[in-house]
């Protein structure tokens, strides 16, 4: 069975529709550059009203690029999320620090244009427990991520590692089948590609996106 996770939430109605749909993952961004930018307040509080026994299923992923301890502990006072995502130049050293340090299991994004990318991420098998593979960004980019678009996803027909591990970049209801598909992933992440608006998601879309990862 495919994982999903459903990142960048900010809003009750996106929140319950992932949930309600069968999300295993749920993201929050702590990255102020992002559309999708929440304070961990506002996080707490969009978790605050659901059920205790969500959380025997649901993980809570927190979305961070290159942080600081400082950065960590601000959101670790108010939540405690149980995954951190790693969506910067991170070393493996780095992650591996912040993994102790805080308790918590880690994703590590790895940005894929050629294979030359899947072997980089080797370094990082030893410190992740899970792998994310995203487009990199554009050249203008004023911040990491995919930005709502696909690399080539047979790419990932070459990686034979055992780590658990998802993928991303320009999924969307439309394409996450064949991304699937062609990839052989384990597991998809979507956040632009089931929105309505950027930071507003759009419940009718998860709904078709699970449908057609159900396929």
């Amino acid at each position: 069975m495919t994982m999903v996770k459903i990142c960048g939430l900010t809003e009750e109605e996106g929140l319950d529709a992932a949930i309600e749909s069968g999300a295993d993952m749920i993201g929050f961004v702590f990255y102020p550059k992002s559309p999708r930018y929440v304070t961990p307040e506002r996080a707490a509080e969009l978790l605050d009203g659901l059920p205790p026994d969500i959380f025997d299923d649901l993980r809570i992923v927190g979305l961070f690029v290159d942080p600081t301890d400082a950065d960590l502990e601000q959101v670790f006072r108010i939540l405690r999320p149980d995954i951190i995502q790693f969506h910067g130049s991170e070393t493996p050293e780095r992650i591996e620090a912040i993994r102790l340090d805080f308790a918590v299991e880690a994703i590590k994004a790895i940005g894929v244009s050629s294979a030359e990318d899947l072997k980089a991420a080797e370094a990082y098998l030893s410190v992740a427990d899970y792998l994310l593979f995203d487009a990199k960004p554009p050249k203008d980019a004023d911040r990491p991520g995919g930005h709502g678009v696909a690399f080539d996803w047979t790419l990932m027909q070459q990686w034979t590692h055992d780590i658990p591990w998802l993928l991303a970049g320009g999924l969307t209801p439309e394409t996450v089948d064949d991304a699937i598909r062609l990839s052989g992933a384990p597991g998809v992440d979507v956040s632009s590609g089931v929105e309505s608006a950027p930071g507003v998601k759009d419940p009718e879309r998860i709904a078709a996106f699970f449908k057609a990862v159900d396929g």
